[in-house]
């Protein structure tokens, strides 16, 4: 993409290297990253940037001209959270990095979310490419490190006191994202608190604090809500279904109504055409298109080829979505003259006297498998796993 920087990448690169930059992210946070670190950064080029802004500016704007009915019928009933807001505090969105059919390569739309992302890791593991290999520092996130703490702590505590806001996550020291959770903390001044762990009296929540029951105002929400049915023996002393009084950042109804829902209904040269499964014409071809269900999380469920048989089993089709196959591209050169394929997702977050979001990091994930998740890699496949990716400066 940038040949000069991949060539230098990959004349530096060393397995010693590798090691340094994990320990950089365990000397960070105090915790091995549960997920595989991709030993190399992705670097886009200027243009490549430009139609992934493109691509994100249409499709936020036109979300923001759906009514707000058409996104309410994306929360199911029975996961309906009271106290809804105008529009959500996060807003991240995954691109597929493909070529076209003349060979240039361009962005398609796989997914987004309403739902928070590793943000303050990802910001970590930027420094720690750049601590390690020096010369991608001139390629480095323009936005200052004081203003991305100042835009996220803004956003996630407000006017409030930082005892009063909490990270909340079900067991969160089993999660995979823990090492974001901590730096979070760092970055911050807040704790993280399990959702088993949160006190109920009346319409107020409560944690304990070195000992003290102190009362909880914001919630930085990293719950997946609709898993919370799937924990068998959940004991918690309020549902997220009643009315409290808290704000959440972000409300738990937006990782429904920002979702895969949304897909069918947008329109771009980068977005691959999505129908719902109970409305699929009969004039497409199956084997086009990746079965997706709505609400899955981190891939689970995705169908890379659906037949008939098995869309026609489908009772609940409505909850379903058919995705037309897009074609990641294997241009990610490693040290073995391989090729990675990968995806970026753009993080933003939206302040709510904002019109617009703000784009502050992003997350690349490399793979050399049909999907991008890491268990479908070889045990020895390197340039693989979660990344950063650089973007060629003026």
């Amino acid at each position: 993409m940038i040949s000069e920087y991949r060539k230098k990448f990959n004349q530096e690169f060393s397995q010693e290297k590798y090691a340094q930059l994990k320990e950089y992210l365990k000397q960070k946070s105090g915790l091995e990253p549960a997920f595989r670190i991709s030993e190399s950064p992705l670097f886009l080029t200027k243009d490549f940037e430009a139609k992934l802004i493109n691509a994100s500016e249409s499709i936020i704007n036109q979300i923001k001209a759906l009514s707000p009915d058409i996104l309410q019928k994306a929360v199911p009933d029975n996961c309906r959270v009271p106290n809804d807001t105008e529009k959500p505090h996060f807003f991240t969105i995954d691109f597929g990095i493909c070529k076209n059919e003349t060979g240039e390569l361009e962005p398609q739309l796989i997914e987004l979310q309403a739902f928070p992302s590793l943000y303050a890791f990802q910001r970590v593991f930027e420094d720690a490419f750049c601590e390690i290999y020096p010369f991608l520092s001139e390629l480095k996130n323009t936005m200052s490190p004081d203003d991305f703490k100042n835009h996220f702590k803004d956003l996630i505590i407000g006017d409030e006191n930082p005892e009063n806001v909490i990270l909340l996550e079900i067991y969160p020291e089993k999660q995979k994202t823990a090492i974001d959770f901590v730096l979070t903390e760092q970055l911050l001044g807040i704790k993280t608190v399990c959702l088993t762990k949160v006190k109920k009296n009346g319409k107020k929540l409560y944690y304990e604090n070195n000992g003290k029951l102190t009362e909880i105002k914001r919630i930085y929400n990293r719950v997946i809500f609709d898993e919370l049915d799937r924990i068998p023996d959940l004991k918690t002393e309020f549902d997220f279904r009643e009315d409290v009084d808290v704000k959440w950042i972000t409300h738990p109804n937006w990782f429904f109504k920002i979702s895969k829902f949304l897909l069918p209904l947008l329109q771009h040269q980068f977005v691959p055409k999505s129908y719902f499964l109970h409305e699929f014409p009969e004039t497409e071809d199956l084997k086009n298109f990746v079965l997706k269900p709505l609400f899955s999380f981190a891939g689970s469920g995705v169908n890379l080829n659906p037949t008939k048989e098995i869309t026609d089993a489908i009772e609940d089709k409505q909850n379903y979505i058919l995705q037309r196959k897009v074609d990641y591209a294997p241009i990610f050169e490693d040290i073995n003259e391989d090729y990675s394929k990968a995806e970026i997702r753009l993080l933003y977050i939206w302040p709510e006297n904002n019109e617009s979001p703000i784009l502050m990091e992003n997350l690349a994930r490399m793979t050399k498998a049909a999907m991008v998740n890491v268990d479908f890699n070889k045990k020895d496949a390197i340039w693989i796993g979660s990344s950063n990716a650089f973007f060629e400066k003026e």
